[in-house]
């Protein structure tokens, strides 16, 4: 990882994977002048698939959700740059990958400082190759048990590394074309000490199947949800 530094700017970067001028890099103008724009998505704002000379990547620029996030959209409070959404998302990937678990590798991260007390965060990460979230998946096909042993699998060896993830659901869960599972969208997650938060966790993982399965009628039964349970305990 290499750090470029100012009063007003953090960027962490990893050089094997950004030849890009890592200042330019968090700007969807740039890509677009480059014709690098692959896709994008809608969220809270727009992310923006990228086509990097290392690999495809997501450029997300932070935002807030809810009601204050219509007060205060894109800014958050400075108590240190280790401490800003991006940098701490950058860090948490780079445990996480240290520990197996299968999330996209974090390429860089930015904070900009508005004044003294607020910034605003950019973050790119590696875009996982020919994905579809779950909810995706079970709106046209059945999974496998062997598919639902392997989610379990994962998901307990994320928090094996000691990480909640705090808004894990059936859509920041993908599966790739070899049916590898993947686990993205780690902004406001953290570590946690002892094991009593994980039953909670996986709670709510199986209140948004239950949620989509009301909403869009994903194929989901509770079979399926003791399938993931038994790879979860392995």
């Amino acid at each position: 990882m290499q750090i470029i530094q100012t009063k007003q700017q953090y960027i962490c970067y990893t050089p094997e994977l950004l030849t890009e001028t890592p200042e330019m890099a968090f700007s969807s103008v740039f890509w677009q002048q480059q014709n690098k724009i692959i896709g994008s998505a809608q969220g809270r704002g727009t992310t923006w698939f990228v086509q990097g000379e290392k690999l495809a990547m997501a450029l997300r620029h932070y935002r807030r959700g809810g009601l204050f996030g219509k007060l205060v959209a894109d800014s958050y409070l400075f108590s240190g740059w280790d401490k800003t959404r991006s940098v701490a998302e950058f860090s948490l990937l780079n445990h996480l990958i240290a520990h197996q678990v299968n999330v996209p590798k974090p390429v860089a991260a930015r904070a900009v400082r508005l004044g003294w007390f607020r910034y605003q965060a950019d973050i790119l990460v590696e875009k996982i190759a020919n994905s579809r979230d779950l909810v995706g998946i079970l709106g046209q096909e059945i999974l496998s048990q062997q598919a639902w042993f392997d989610v379990g699998a994962m998901i307990k060896r994320m928090h094996d590394a000691g990480v909640c993830h705090t808004d894990l659901n059936c859509h920041n869960i993908l599966l790739d074309e070899h049916k590898t599972v993947w686990i993205i969208d780690f902004d406001k997650c953290y570590r946690l000490e002892g094991a009593e938060w994980q039953a909670k966790n996986l709670a709510r993982l199986h209140r948004s199947f239950i949620k989509e399965q009301g909403k869009r009628g994903i194929l989901f039964n509770e079979d399926n949800w003791q399938w993931l349970l038994q790879g979860y305990q392995g």
